[in-house]
Parts: structure tokens; C-alpha cells; sequence
């Protein structure tokens, strides 16, 4: 899978963990950014990646900040991204079953690389269900559109 990473400072040695941990598990991921644990502004990398996914360079998105709020409401700000803050497989999961959910972001202060790992791999894992769900993410999609 296509996968874009990013981060800003507060989420970057999360974002390297979670980096790796996707190269090993066979995805082919594309870094954005941040490089260092320098002060940076997470908008900036939020974008990056969900302007990606919704190009559809990206298959999915993996964003890290200190709690992952304010990457899931960046991120959520570009047309076609559904951006979801998760703190539990089971979060992840559902939310690309039943949400279509193409971006995760995460809480590099408050959630250590195991963990974030099952986050992570429970979101790729899972597909959208569609179905009665199918009609909710299009409502959803509507709201984008003037």
C-alpha cells in the first residue's frame, strides 16, 4: 500500500517508529516531514499528506502531533480526506469499515510505538464496508460541495 507520513516536532520520534514500522511490514511510504524535533506548525504537514490521499498519490495517511486533534482537523479540511484521530484498533478499524476513513492520525505524546503499530496496522488492514455505510460517506462528501 501507498502510504504518506508526516508530523510536526511533538510528533516526530513517533512518526520515525511508525516509518520504519511500515517499511518493514512491506508498504511503500513516502515521508514529508517533519525532519528534527524542531518547533514547526503541524498545518503544514497535515496538508502535505491529505493533499496526497486525495489526490490519490497516497493510498492512506498516517499523521502524528501531540494528541493527533489538530492534524485530524487540518487534514480533514481538504476535499476527499477523512481524517480520523484513533487511540484504539478497534477506533481504526471501524472507522475505515464504516467511515471510509483514509487518513489516521495519532497522539505522539500520550501513545507509545506498540501501540501506535496496532493503531496503524488495524487501519490498513481494513476495507470499507459500503453497503448502508455507502450512503452516509456520500452525505458526508456532500458537505464538501458548495
Amino acid at each position: 500500500m501507498r502510504v504518506h507520513i508526516g508530523s510536526d516536532h511533538a510528533g516526530f520520534a513517533l512518526k520515525e517508529r511508525m516509518r520504519a514500522h511500515l517499511v518493514s511490514t512491506g508498504h511503500d511510504v513516502t515521508d514529508v516531514g517533519a525532519d528534527s524535533e524542531a518547533s514547526v506548525d503541524y498545518p503544514v504537514f497535515a496538508k502535505a499528506v491529505a493533499v496526497a490521499v486525495s489526490r490519490g498519490e497516497a493510498d492512506a495517511g498516517v499523521l502524528v502531533c501531540g494528541t493527533g486533534i489538530g492534524m485530524a482537523i487540518a487534514a480533514n479540511k481538504v476535499s476527499g480526506v477523512r481524517a480520523v484521530q484513533a487511540s484504539d484498533p478497534e477506533f481504526a478499524r471501524l472507522a475505515r469499515r464504516h467511515n471510509d476513513a483514509n487518513v489516521v492520525t495519532l497522539a505522539g505524546r500520550f501513545i507509545d510505538a506498540e501501540a501506535a503499530a496496532a493503531i496503524v496496522d488495524a487501519f490498513l488492514g481494513e476495507s470499507f464496508e459500503g453497503g448502508r455505510h455507502a450512503g452516509r460517506v456520500e452525505q458526508i462528501s456532500a458537505l464538501e460541495r458548495p
